[in-house]
């Protein structure tokens, strides 16, 4: 398999400005179950309370992704990765953003020729950790 593309300054911009224009993080996983959404994985605001609530007894408006909802099959993934998928949707709202800003960091440590410590090899340690 051949390696990516680097991405781009500009790339690294526009997944900057998509994070910044996102619903506020943290993102939690939460399971949620009614006779509508039967056994929603969705990604929200606040953290799961490991409950399953029932609609109404959770806010609709801090949902910001569904990676399954069931009844009837509104929302659904073919792999049945429902669980893995808000995961990683959970887990990327913080990392894009401190992806981006390591990314910049190595290659402006890159362009002046060193570290903080004054090493190429100290960039390349933690490229590589």
């Amino acid at each position: 398999m051949a390696s990516p593309e680097p991405l781009s300054d500009e790339e690294l911009d526009e997944l900057d400005e998509l994070a910044q224009a996102a619903t506020p993080g943290p993102w939690f996983v939460r399971g949620l179950d009614d006779e509508y959404a039967m056994n929603l994985v969705a990604v929200s605001t606040t953290p799961d309370t490991g409950l399953g609530e029932r609609w109404p007894n959770f806010d609709h408006r801090e949902i910001v992704a569904a990676t399954l909802v069931q009844q009837p099959r509104y929302v659904d993934a073919a792999d049945e990765r429902w669980d893995e998928n808000a995961q990683f949707i959970a887990t990327a709202r913080e990392a894009v953003p401190r992806l981006v800003a390591e990314l910049r960091s190595l290659r402006a440590q890159l362009k002046t020729g060193g570290s903080e410590s004054g090493s190429t090899l100290a960039i390349q340690r933690n490229w590589s950790s």
